[in-house]
């Protein structure tokens, strides 16, 4: 193992994600090969149905790849226990099942289930966490507040504490930007962009929001026809790779302005 493989704390190798179905396998994507290195921010992107979703639950261990290699931190997925999966990566997923009666503070705590005794005991030191995790996303202001009383933006932003709470290296989230006007994108965005590059976390994020993930992130990676390049943002933009994202030649992207407009 060369020493810059060493140090990735994702590492997935020609990987196909899809669904096992009873007599083939439906391929949604295959021969995913992308490194993700520490402090990276990086924006997952592609049309609808390109496979965003479910190449992130497969890198969190929620299916089964269709073949290939997923590796966190120098090891393979596979040889990780449940109990210290959850200790090397988190998982923001869009419409999760969350009780919306528990506090703030409550939900925020969950994160250190995978640290925690049998009893859900919490120490000095998870409280310390869980405090720092509610500083760092803006949420300790309203952490006694019920989760049903946020706006969508501030259960977001919840979310993410918890997902900071669990101290992990890599924080996986799918669409996490979904609901939320401008103001409120750029706010989750800015925020994801500082506990990468600040707090040292490896950040992998799927987006609608195309634009901004090529403006911020470190690197980029675009599923299109059941494949996925990995690049950074400038690189993927001079190769003509966002210009082809959109099948239909309606929508048309500026490489100056680095924005999409509809062809008239």
């Amino acid at each position: 193992m060369s020493n810059e493989k060493q140090h990735s704390v994702l590492f997935t190798n020609r990987l196909s994600v899809g669904y096992s179905g009873s007599s083939s396998d439906v391929v949604v994507a295959s021969d995913i090969s992308i490194e993700l290195k520490k402090s990276q921010l990086v924006g997952l992107i592609g049309i609808n149905g390109s496979g965003k979703s479910t190449l992130l639950r497969t890198i969190a261990g929620l299916q089964e790849p269709l073949s290939g290699t997923i590796e966190i931190a120098g090891k393979s997925i596979t040889n990780y226990t449940p109990d210290i999966l959850a200790q090397s990566l988190s998982v923001v997923l869009t419409g999760q099942a969350i009780s919306k009666n528990l506090t703030v503070l409550e939900l925020v705590a969950l994160g250190r289930q995978p640290y925690t005794n049998w009893l859900g005991t919490l120490t000095d030191n998870d409280k310390s966490i869980i405090k720092y995790a509610l500083e760092a996303t803006e949420t300790l202001e309203f952490k006694d507040r019920k989760c049903y009383e946020l706006s969508d933006g501030q259960l977001q932003r919840v979310l993410i504490a918890r997902a900071l709470a669990q101290d992990t290296q890599l924080i996986l989230l799918d669409e996490p930007m979904t609901h939320l006007d401008l103001h409120h994108k750029a706010s989750i965005l800015q925020l994801l962009k500082s506990i990468a590059h600040e707090q040292g976390k490896t950040v992998l994020f799927s987006t609608h929001d195309i634009e901004y993930a090529l403006q911020l992130c470190d690197k980029v990676v675009v599923m299109q026809e059941g494949l996925a390049r990995f690049d950074t943002p400038q690189q993927l933009i001079e190769d003509g790779v966002i210009d082809g994202l959109f099948p239909s030649k309606t929508v048309l992207f500026d490489r100056e302005s680095i924005r999409f407009s509809i062809d008239k």
